[in-house]
């Protein structure tokens, strides 16, 4: 069975593009207040496609507790 996981941002290095925000299927990822990117876990679906896109590589997959 395939673990699942979570995208987790690195919000004291996020340059806030939005890069991420634009490449995630789901929504899950938003920009906040210019400042950050957040995760919103309940949509999260753990595809990676945030962290591959992200230019900074500041968005790590991580298991799901």
């Amino acid at each position: 069975m395939k673990e699942k996981r979570l995208a987790v941002v690195n919000e004291a290095l996020c340059a806030a593009c939005g890069a991420c925000e634009e490449a995630c299927p789901r929504k899950a990822i938003r920009v906040v207040h210019g400042v950050t990117a957040r995760v919103d876990a309940g949509r999260c679906v753990g595809c990676g496609r945030c962290a591959s896109f992200c230019p900074a590589d500041n968005i790590r997959m991580e298991a799901r507790a």
